[in-house]
C-alpha cells in the first residue's frame, strides 16, 4: 500500500486508494501520528464510484470521521488527477455532498464546496460574539482585529462545548485572516479551508467585506483566494505533492 503526503496550505494529508469502503480509523490514528507514524493532519481514502469520478473515506487524526475538509478537497483532487483516477475538472462524493474539483497548470487547485448553513448568529463564549456556519462541518467564528485575543485553552473549550472548528478572523484592507482550533486534531492547525470559507461568509453577512472574492491568509502565511459566484462557493490555492512511501505493514495490523 503506497501513501503519498500532500500538503494544502499548510493542512498536510496522506493518502491512498482502495476497492472498497471499510473502517479505517485505527489506521488514520497511526499513520497520522507526528512522532509515531508519518504525521498528517488527516488521511484521505480514493474510492471507485459509480457516477461521479470517486468518493472519499477523510478521517482526523485522532480517526474520527469528518464529512467535509476544505483542504483535502482539493489535496484529493490533485491525487486523483495524478493518478490518473479523475480528470482536470471532477467531481466526488464527500460525506457532506458532492465537491466539484479543478485542477490548474500552475499547481493551483480550487474546490467548489457545498452550500453553507446558517445554525446560530447569536452564541456567547470568553466575551465575544459568534456565529455557527456549516459548510459542510460546523464553524464557529468571530471577528477581531487582535487574533490573539483567546488563549488555545479557550479555544479548545469553546470547541468542546460547541462540538465544532473555532476560528478567529482579522480584515486586513482586502485580506482576511485567520486564525483555527480543528476538532479532530484538537489543536491550532496551519489552515483550514472550510473555516475560511465560513469567515467570509460570516464578514461579508456583517458588511465587514462586501466583494465576491477575497484573499485568505491563514497561519501557513499561504495565500489562498475565496470567491462567491451567485450561491456556489469557491476555494482555490497551490497544493504540494510532497512524497510517497510504502510504510512498514505492522502500521496496518
Amino acid at each position: 500500500m503506497n501513501l503519498t503526503k500532500y500538503s494544502a496550505s499548510g493542512n498536510d494529508f496522506l493518502i491512498f486508494h482502495a476497492f472498497a469502503k471499510k473502517n479505517r480509523s485505527e489506521i488514520a490514528r497511526k499513520v497520522c501520528h507526528r512522532q509515531n507514524g508519518i504525521g498528517a493532519d488527516g488521511l484521505i481514502v480514493i474510492i471507485p464510484h459509480k457516477n461521479l469520478d470517486f468518493e472519499w473515506e477523510f478521517y482526523n487524526s485522532d480517526g474520527s470521521v469528518a464529512s467535509m475538509c476544505g483542504n483535502g478537497t482539493r489535496a484529493a483532487g490533485l491525487y486523483a488527477f495524478e493518478n490518473d483516477l479523475a480528470p482536470r475538472k471532477m467531481r466526488f462524493l464527500s460525506g457532506a455532498g458532492e465537491i466539484g474539483v479543478e485542477v490548474f497548470d500552475d499547481g493551483a487547485v480550487e474546490s467548489e464546496l457545498t452550500k453553507p448553513k446558517y445554525i446560530d448568529d447569536n452564541i456567547d463564549g470568553f466575551g465575544k460574539k459568534w456565529q455557527l456556519i456549516d459548510t459542510g462541518v460546523l464553524h464557529l467564528v468571530t471577528l477581531d482585529q487582535n487574533l490573539d485575543i483567546l488563549k488555545k485553552d479557550e479555544l479548545r473549550a469553546l470547541r468542546v462545548k460547541h462540538n465544532a472548528n473555532v476560528n478567529i478572523g482579522k480584515v486586513d484592507g482586502e485580506i482576511l485572516r485567520i486564525r483555527t482550533f480543528e476538532r479532530g486534531v484538537e489543536d491550532e492547525t496551519l489552515a483550514c479551508g472550510t473555516g475560511m470559507a465560513a469567515l467570509f461568509l460570516h464578514a461579508k453577512e456583517k458588511k465587514v467585506i462586501s466583494t465576491d472574492m477575497v484573499k485568505v491568509i491563514p497561519a501557513s502565511k499561504e495565500v489562498l483566494e475565496l470567491r462567491v459566484d451567485k450561491t456556489n462557493l469557491f476555494f482555490k490555492g497551490r497544493v504540494k505533492r510532497l512524497f510517497s512511501t510504502i510504510p512498514n505493514s505492522e502500521i496496518f495490523v
